[in-house]
């Protein structure tokens, strides 16, 4: 099993990365995951044991790193057995909030 492969959209549905497919893609369309160093903009990417993958999911960002290509979507405790994390998620920073008009002008008429 060591040159399989799999599309991306199915691995992250498969580990439960993704609720589902559909979901996947979209994450994959936005520009959300990264292989390697590179974005993966098309669900059906290849990636292979051994890839690491930078995942944006809604304000959490996650690491990991593939350790087998699994069949079929499992359980949550097989889905587990699919994936490294190294590091925990990350908590993305929110955008400040910029107002649409400036305050003082509102506040003096």
């Amino acid at each position: 099993m060591n040159g399989a492969i799999l599309r991306l959209d199915k691995f992250l549905w498969h580990a439960r990365l993704a609720r589902s497919r559909s979901v996947a893609a979209r994450l994959c369309l936005e520009g959300k995951i990264v292989v390697g160093a590179a974005p993966a903009l098309k669900p059906h990417h290849p990636v292979r044991i051994g890839d690491r993958l930078t995942i944006e999911h809604g304000r959490w960002l996650r690491r990991i790193v593939i350790r087998s290509l699994p069949p079929r979507r499992g359980g949550a405790a097989a889905a587990l057995l699919c994936y490294d994390e190294p590091e925990p998620p990350r908590l993305i920073p929110a955008e400040p909030w910029i107002p649409l008009i400036d305050e003082e002008i509102s506040e003096t008429a």
